[in-house]
């Protein structure tokens, strides 16, 4: 069964999500984040909500901006690895966190430890971008966003 296009159902409401989207990204960049990295953190969250279309996206992007093959790799294990510092990893426990929120609330304790490696404006540009991935995520899944060899 072929599944609704968001993007051409309602073209206004997908705009708008681009435009949250180049909000955010900029965000990112104010904050100091590295671009690579942000695409780690993308990563990140569509491989928690098993969202194929952006998961292959983000991994070509965290490519093109320099991320090495290790680090993506690691991205579902990095508390396994040594490749994340600190600040990385305050970054991921928010981006997991905020794209598990259904299911346990976003914990007290994992913004404190943020607060701890990250700044207001970090935190800030960190929990949009986790919004605004997980709704492409949905956005994606949902249309069904075709995934197939290039």
């Amino acid at each position: 069964m072929k599944h609704v296009n968001l993007a051409q159902a309602v073209p206004e409401l997908y705009k708008t999500v681009i435009e949250l989207d180049k909000i955010s990204t900029q965000k990112i960049k104010e904050a100091g984040i590295n671009e690579g990295f942000s695409h780690l953190l993308k990563l990140r969250a569509s491989q928690i909500n098993q969202c194929a279309f952006c998961v292959r996206m983000h991994t070509q992007d965290a490519v093109k901006c320099g991320e090495s093959i290790e680090r993506i790799a690691l991205t579902s294990a990095w508390r396994e690895s040594e490749y994340f510092d600190a600040k990385e990893r305050a970054a991921l426990i928010l981006i997991e966190e905020i794209t598990l929120i259904a299911q346990q609330h976003f914990p007290d304790t994992a913004y404190e430890n943020a607060t701890k490696e990250l700044n207001q404006d970090e935190i800030a540009a960190i929990e949009w971008l986790a919004i605004v991935i997980n709704t492409w995520n949905r956005i994606a899944i949902s249309s069904q966003y075709s995934v197939i060899p290039e």
